[in-house]
């Protein structure tokens, strides 16, 4: 199959990596709520989630909203950009979410983040 057939198949669909930050009151549980329900968005319009992380409650580099921990996430997407704007929109308006932000990528990996590595080195010592 050459290219212009894979970009045919493909469409619009891009990849990105898409990482938001709940507020540290809220239960992991519900973090992984949310992104069931990121999930079913990009399911329902067509896409792909290739890969999630739980990075944990985190220290942040400065408060937010007089927090100063917060649960990271992650999600490797393959959809198109409308699908992301939704997901955008609706975490705009969710309260339990302090900061979001979407990357587009040139590729989409299923191996671990570099913070997700990072963290299990410090867990061995």
């Amino acid at each position: 199959m050459n290219a212009l057939n894979l970009l045919f198949i493909r469409g619009t669909m891009s990849y990105y990596e898409h990482v938001f930050i709940a507020r540290p009151e809220v239960a992991p549980q519900q973090v992984e709520n949310i992104v069931e329900d990121i999930k079913k968005i990009v399911s329902e319009d067509g896409g792909d989630t290739v890969y999630t992380e739980y990075w944990g409650l985190k220290k942040l580099a400065y408060r937010i909203n007089k927090s100063e921990k917060g649960h990271y996430s992650l999600l490797r997407i393959d959809s198109k950009s409308s699908t992301i704007n939704e997901i955008e929109r609706i975490q705009k308006l969710n309260e339990d979410i302090i900061r979001f932000i979407t990357i587009k990528t040139e590729e989409i990996s299923k191996e671990p983040s570099v913070m997700l590595k990072s963290s299990e080195k410090k867990d061995v010592y």
